[in-house]
């Protein structure tokens, strides 16, 4: 402490950060945590993302991709019944079913696959 300033005229700035306030307390809960609504995404929710579903892959020579022709059989790397995977953006963020509604093609998510 400096000489010539009073006690009583110093200051203390708050030094608490942005991850002492977010980190989680004693009890395993956040301190600083504020529930969120969808209604707090509402700014992403016009924001495109390409989903892709993938039956199942294969391998060929290019010879062979060649040769394809309309009514040619492709066979896959899943059998019948085994879950599908839905990627986001390129993305796997879950495994489904395929389902028929009203005569078109679905997919029905059966597992949320978490990130790593």
């Amino acid at each position: 402490m400096s000489a010539d300033v009073p006690d009583d005229d110093i200051t203390t700035a708050d030094t608490t950060s942005f991850e002492e306030m977010n980190a989680p307390a004693a009890g395993g809960e956040f301190s600083g945590y504020i529930e969120r609504t969808a209604a707090d995404l509402e700014a992403v929710f016009d924001v495109p993302v390409r989903i892709s579903v993938v039956l199942g892959r294969t391998k060929m020579p290019v010879s062979q991709l060649l040769k394809l022709d309309t009514g040619t059989i492709i066979e896959l790397d899943r059998q019948v019944g085994e879950a599908v995977e839905i990627f986001i953006n390129d993305r796997l963020v879950a495994r489904g079913e395929i389902v028929l509604v009203e005569n078109r093609l679905g997919v029905t998510m059966t597992e949320i696959i978490k990130p790593q």
